[in-house]
């Protein structure tokens, strides 16, 4: 019988994403729980003792290593670090370690020192590496060109999880994208041709989650929940009747393209089962830029028309915005906070563009003589696409792209730019949240709100705001106090990120590659 130790690598502490500080109010240690090394569980053989360890909650427990027979992990492009260490880690301990995941499957040679690299989709080669092992192989690389049918996927070991560690956990109901963002990695690792899997078989995932005694926040972790509407607008009539007969026990977040405005009748089912926050890729205001970067979808409504819509179902947008374009201009950051404060978007994900591993983007710069010859995606110090990019010879100086970057961020998190938009997402949100119960439990949002009225209610540059907004909101909207709330329990990572951020422009303004390039349309 093989012991198993399933290890999640550490994400960078001041990642735009890890806000850790946040979580701990709410009883919890970090946002997300690891599905995919949960799904990795699933896939092993039933006999084996698997036990999974999550460096995002819990310091390395060497003593576990030693238990193990193998070791695997794997990760995203800001765990590489961390990912890398643990190679080492398990070496030095004298264990055989697998990896796989997105950025081994982009990057397999930066991950050469592991002794089984399993990339590309697990349902297709776990089964080969397995064989493998069984075999008696001490090395291997298994990859598969063809994309899984995830109707044959199996559920998650939730179980392995310390749900309650976790401020949300994740589900998937699709992988790949039908659109061609040329930026974009996921199309690349997942396909154009959407994959989804059948309502009975998400159905079977939440049930798990609740026997397990889970309630509150369910991601689903799809890149664009909209990849197949048609599988969608049957879903969704299912997981109502669903979540109807058992209380609605979940609410739930999601990604998607903004085009998810655009039906009325999806909106309707979404705020049904009480989907309550999405994350949309508007990229950038500038329509040109959009159809040179081929993210047409973006054009077909104006970007506030489309929030004010999301708002109007009981939605919390955040949005990702890019600077790095090639022909943007100078007017780019004053584009994007416009945008951003019209919208009454709290959560602006702001970032620089980043030419990732085996897109049509770092193809057409590769053609073009623009990448450097030490290119990579992630140097010592980086956090997360706040800090890396601009890893290629960019269109117009760099030092003027940092600039702009460096303007967006300490506008729009300022204290009053970000309670004021708090305010504007309160007096449009409508949301009609469902009767559940909360896996943390009442006693603990009561005492983070203690917490978070202490700190910033009476911190000398937010207790103005902060009370003009508390006030605002119980007085007008009070059904949307919560959200609130919690988006103003994240300012407190926010101001920690921002600091971060402009602090490492600072240090990173010398130039990496050659001078700006004039880019012909």
């Amino acid at each position: 019988m093989t012991r198993c130790l399933l290890v999640s690598p550490r994400f960078p502490e001041l990642s735009y994403w890890n806000y850790r500080e946040v979580c701990e109010l709410f009883g919890a240690r970090y946002p997300a729980a690891p599905l995919g090394l949960a799904t990795v569980a699933a896939l092993l053989p039933q006999d084996w003792t698997i036990r999974l360890l999550d460096l995002n909650v819990h310091e390395m427990d060497t003593g576990l290593l030693d238990w193990a027979d193998l070791v695997m992990t794997g990760g995203m492009i800001p765990q590489q670090r961390s990912l890398l260490d643990l190679i080492e880690l398990a070496h030095a301990r004298g264990k055989r370690i697998a990896v796989g995941g997105q950025d081994p499957t982009s990057q397999p040679d930066v991950y050469a020192r592991a002794d089984y690299l399993v990339l590309d989709e697990g349902e297709l080669t776990i089964p080969e590496f397995l064989a493998d092992l069984e075999a008696g192989a001490t090395r291997g690389i298994y990859r598969s060109a063809e994309k899984p049918d995830v109707t044959r996927s199996p559920t998650p070991r939730f179980d392995l999880l310390e749900l309650s560690k976790y401020l949300h956990v994740g589900i998937q109901f699709s992988r790949g994208c039908p659109f061609n963002c040329e930026f974009c990695d996921i199309i690349e690792l997942y396909g154009r041709k959407p994959r989804t899997k059948t309502p009975a078989q998400v159905l079977r995932e939440l049930e798990c989650l609740y026997r397990l005694g889970y309630r509150g926040h369910v991601d689903f972790v799809d890149d664009n929940f909209l990849a197949n509407k048609k599988a969608v607008m049957t879903f969704l009539p299912e997981l109502l009747a669903w979540s109807r007969e058992r209380g609605f026990p979940f609410y739930f977040s999601t990604e998607a393209t903004i085009n998810l405005a655009d039906d009325a009748r999806l909106l309707e089912l979404m705020e049904a089962v009480d989907f309550r926050y999405v994350f949309v890729g508007i990229e950038t205001p500038d329509t040109e830029l959009l159809v040179r970067t081929q993210k047409r979808q973006n054009t077909r409504h104006p970007v506030v028309e489309s929030v004010r819509r999301l708002n109007a179902h009981g939605m919390v947008v955040t949005a990702g915005f890019i600077l790095g374009f090639d022909g943007e201009t100078h007017g780019a950051a004053d584009a994007i906070v416009e945008c951003v404060e019209a919208a009454g978007i709290s959560m602006a994900m702001v970032g620089l563009l980043t030419a990732l591993p085996n897109t049509q983007l770092t193809r057409r710069l590769a053609r073009e003589g623009r990448l450097p010859a030490d290119y990579s995606v992630q140097r010592p110090g980086d956090a997360d696409q706040a800090t890396s990019g601009l890893n290629f010879t960019p269109s117009r100086p760099r030092a003027e792209i940092l600039e702009d970057y460096a303007s967006v961020v300490r506008r729009l998190y300022g204290s009053r730019s970000y309670f004021g938009r708090v305010r504007t997402l309160a007096r449009r949100l409508r949301r009609q949240p469902k009767q559940l119960g909360s896996t943390k439990g009442r006693w603990t949002e009561i005492t983070a709100l203690g917490a978070v009225t202490w700190r910033l209610g009476f911190g000398r540059d937010t207790a103005g705001e902060f009370w003009r907004t508390v006030l605002g909101v119980l007085l007008t909207r009070p059904r949307n106090f919560e959200a609130a709330m919690q988006l103003m329990a994240l300012f407190l990572h926010f101001r920690k990120h921002t600091r971060f951020v402009l602090g490492a422009l600072e240090r990173n303004r010398v130039d990496r590659t050659a001078a700006p390039v004039e880019v012909v349309a």
